[in-house]
């Protein structure tokens, strides 16, 4: 049975592989920053208060960690350097850049010679690369700076933040709220920029955020 310091321990060890506080995972993750304080994890009686299973996903899924990973740091099969993130260079260009021909092939995968690299933490799968965010059109989740990283081969569904191309050129990082056979229905991380509603067939690729340094 895991007990009450396993898993607050294992949310610990998840935020360190990522160089991140627990306050800064929670935010990764869309989570209030205080969700994972030390003060949240007992009541004022004393009782142990858990993590819910809700929360525990959303920081597997903002880290990109499988479940198999969390569950070795639950019960410790992992230690010392073996807690470090394995490190891959992945393809990078700038969100501005990647509305330019030439950098894409049809499925959405990079290709050319004209992309720089970037590291990080977790293992490189084929149709992996990294943006670079540009603008505010992504704050205040993602801002100015920051990349992150995403994969057209990764499957989608509603809530998923993704990065869509359109066959005109335009790309845009927007939360997919609906997709339907005729259109994808598209919410901006920004209030301040507009939702979007894009038929299929103007749809070049859609790519899910799997990670993102801050």
């Amino acid at each position: 049975m895991l007990s009450h310091e396993q898993i607050w321990s294992a949310v610990d060890l998840l935020a360190a592989r990522f160089d991140m506080t627990p306050s800064a995972l929670a935010k990764r993750a869309g989570l209030d920053p205080t969700t994972f304080n030390k003060s949240k994890r007992f009541a004022g009686d004393g009782r142990p208060r858990w993590p819910s299973t809700e929360s525990l996903a959303k920081i597997l899924e903002a880290t990109g960690a499988s479940l198999e990973e969390f569950y070795g740091m639950l019960v410790g099969e992992k230690k010392g350097s073996d807690l470090l993130p394995q490190q891959s260079s992945v393809p990078l260009i700038g969100l501005a850049r990647a509305g330019a021909g030439g950098f894409f092939d049809s499925g959405g995968l990079p290709v050319g010679n004209d992309w720089d690299e970037v590291s990080f933490p977790g293992e490189r799968g084929e149709a992996v690369f990294a943006l670079e965010v540009t603008g505010d059109s992504m704050a205040p989740l993602y801002r100015d700076g920051d990349v992150i990283i995403v994969s057209p081969s990764a499957q989608t569904r509603r809530g998923d933040k993704v990065v869509v191309r359109t066959r005109s050129g335009e790309v845009m990082a927007k939360v997919l709220s609906r997709r339907s056979p005729r259109a994808i229905e598209l919410a901006s991380l920004n209030p301040v920029h507009a939702d979007r509603s894009i038929p299929v067939e103007d749809v070049e690729w859609i790519a899910r955020i799997l990670w993102a340094s801050q």
